[in-house]
């Protein structure tokens, strides 16, 4: 059975948001009966990032084209806040998808799903379980 867009949007949003926040994501659109995406990131270890996420989501992720290609003129994520551009910058916001957990958000920010405590610390005002984060909470990622 193909999948509609809408349907294969929702299962990749994690990784369209990933493509959005760390990089350009230039288009996401319908490519016979697989999902196409297509962005830009700024160095090799975000591009991994985003298929770490990919395969997290289908290890096999066979309805799925990914064209991820690394453009080095665009500035690293993690650059800007190591730059000291300021608290607000070292402080970002998250908004939990359907079938995100802190390991896997963790993994998104910080390259390692074991550091899912610094998220759960840094919102002890919302969360009561590191295993139980909500679709729609929006949570404060600690630089």
């Amino acid at each position: 059975m193909a999948q509609s867009l809408e349907q294969l949007k929702q299962k990749y949003q994690s990784v369209i948001s990933m493509a959005q926040t760390v990089g350009h994501l230039q288009n996401v659109n319908m490519q016979g009966d697989k999902l196409f995406l297509r962005a830009e990131v700024a160095n090799e270890d975000v591009r991994n990032s985003i298929w770490n996420e990919i395969k997290r989501i289908d290890p096999q992720y066979s309805d799925l084209i990914a064209d991820i290609t690394v453009n080095s003129s665009l500035p690293a994520p993690q650059a800007a806040t190591a730059a000291g551009a300021g608290q607000a910058s070292q402080q970002r916001t998250y908004t939990v998808k359907p079938g995100d957990s802190l390991s896997a958000i963790a993994q998104q920010f910080y390259g390692k799903a074991s550091d899912y405590n610094r998220i759960f610390e840094a919102n002890r005002d919302k969360l009561n379980d590191p295993n139980r984060v909500q679709a729609g909470q929006v949570l404060i990622i600690p630089g």
